[in-house]
């Protein structure tokens, strides 16, 4: 699966490379985050029905069968050698060491729960900081998730077992 998907991959960059446009400039085509277009075209995320006119307008060199591929379920992976790469590392490194103080402002603003990766949005954006400097923005724009106290009524298991017994 994983050399399959290394192999698509390569055909879905070769077809931005030969678009010679940007992934913010590819946002903008389909209304999706740029992060969000990486994701599609790395096979992170799934291709949706409604978008994929617009992905195949914004990069015609996508083929018929790329495009069916990428709306079949993403097999989410990364390679373990990843984190080595000077910018992943750099930005794992800044989530670890803010992560403590992150969780807490999430349960004291929210209670107790996370914020989901699956309703989520992430978006990463170039700004000019105070003294002219270019910036980077990442943005992680997520649904609070609260965590539930686990009562033996609401479990889905237990009332197919109690209506089984009767």
């Amino acid at each position: 699966m994983e050399a399959n998907k290394a192999g698509v991959v390569e055909r879905l960059q070769e077809a931005k490379r030969k678009s010679g446009k940007t992934y913010r400039q590819l946002a903008e085509e389909t209304g999706l985050t740029n992060a969000y277009v990486a994701q599609l075209l790395r096979r992170q995320a799934q291709l949706k029905p409604l978008t994929a006119p617009k992905l195949r307008a914004a990069l015609p060199e996508l083929s018929e069968e790329l495009v069916r591929e990428m709306m079949n379920p993403p097999w989410r992976s990364y390679h373990p050698d990843l984190i080595q790469e000077p910018s992943v590392y750099r930005f794992h490194e800044a989530v670890m060491h803010y992560a403590e103080s992150i969780k807490e402002i999430i349960n004291e603003e929210y209670g107790d729960g996370i914020m989901s990766a699956i309703d989520f949005n992430c978006s990463v954006d170039k700004v000019r900081g105070s003294h002219g400097e270019e910036r980077v923005v990442v943005t992680f724009d997520g649904k609070f998730l609260p965590f539930n106290e686990q009562r033996t009524e609401e479990m889905a298991s237990r009332v197919v077992t109690d209506l089984k017994s009767k």
